[in-house]
């Protein structure tokens, strides 16, 4: 791993281990849109949650890296086996954020992986966290086991700033600059810092881009705390590069705090001009349904087991 100095890939391949929905009649394919084709009585399993595997290639270079681990080992670990992905291959794990449905089948990849493994994270992702929803119990969630996680064969690295892996092939965005004004983060997610609790700051939410020859960045936030666009543009200023070819991930545009902002996040991701937009997990209905109808040119459809190709 080293500073941010992000060279041009040949060729990225992002598979869709966790998403939050599935459909087998889902099969509409292009160039860059690779559907599953699993056969009952075989099913891929949706959860809410995120898991992506990415292949990244460069001349004679190919190197794995598995983004996020989902809400549950059962559900990787099953995709993972239907879609013929050797987990055994993956060379490094980034963890986007410390939330349990980005983290819960982590320790499970590492027990399958059975071998010392490098986990990219921020610090704070080790933070004890709750949901505070007005009107429902709060609830403290489970959080990253540092224990655990060595025992099962994770090998941390702790990162706050941006950095590279692979050749720096792969950028891991760090700490998120927060330029919007209506990208304000989650007042119900709460943090125990320093011994109290806290409205979440979302310091350790992180993407990823890596950027493909002649094509531009392809940008995954896996939920997007820090907002989307937020995100997008800080991957575009530490990577030195202004075109965006895609942006994938989760853009946290779910239930009643962030529904009023999908207006604004629409309008800016138009500004940026992606080719392909391929909103998932946490994005929420209303919000996919919007980017479908005011962005149909560029919008994709994602399912579990979805594979993209830029090249």
């Amino acid at each position: 791993m080293s500073g941010p100095n992000l060279q041009e890939a040949d060729k990225l391949e992002v598979t869709v281990l966790i998403d939050n929905y599935t459909d087998v009649f889902v099969l509409q394919e292009t160039d860059i849109v690779k559907r599953p084709k699993i056969p009952p009585p075989d099913f891929l399993l949706a959860e809410h949650g995120l898991s992506c595997l990415l292949k990244v290639y460069k001349g004679t270079e190919e190197h794995v890296l598995l983004m996020d681990a989902g809400g549950s080992s059962i559900c990787l670990l099953h995709n993972a086996s239907l879609l013929n992905v050797d987990l055994g291959e993956v060379e490094a794990v980034v963890l986007s954020h410390g939330h349990p449905d980005h983290i819960g089948g982590l320790v499970g990849f590492l027990n399958k992986a059975a071998k010392e493994t490098p986990v990219v994270l921020h610090p704070d992702a080790f933070l004890q966290r709750a949901l505070n929803i007005p009107n429902t119990l709060r609830r403290v969630e489970p959080c990253l086991d540092e224990v655990a996680l060595r025992k099962a064969g994770a090998v941390l690295h702790r990162i706050r700033g941006a950095s590279t892996l692979f050749s720096d092939l792969v950028l891991i965005s760090g700490e998120v600059r927060r330029v919007t004004d209506f990208e304000k983060g989650f007042p119900w997610a709460e943090a125990k810092i320093d011994d109290k609790w806290v409205v979440d700051p979302f310091h350790d939410d992180q993407g990823v881009a890596v950027k493909v020859k002649g094509r531009g960045l392809v940008v995954i936030g896996a939920c997007s705390h820090a907002g989307i666009i937020n995100t997008v543009k800080h991957c575009q200023a530490a990577a030195q590069s202004s075109k965006v070819h895609a942006v994938l991930g989760g853009f946290h545009l779910t239930g009643p705090i962030f529904e009023p902002i999908i207006g604004r996040t629409i309008e800016e991701m138009k500004k940026i001009d992606p080719d392909f937009v391929m909103p998932m997990h946490c994005t929420g209905w209303q919000a996919i349904n919007q980017f479908a109808r005011e962005m149909p040119q560029q919008f994709v459809l994602t399912t579990v087991g979805t594979t993209y190709v830029f090249q």
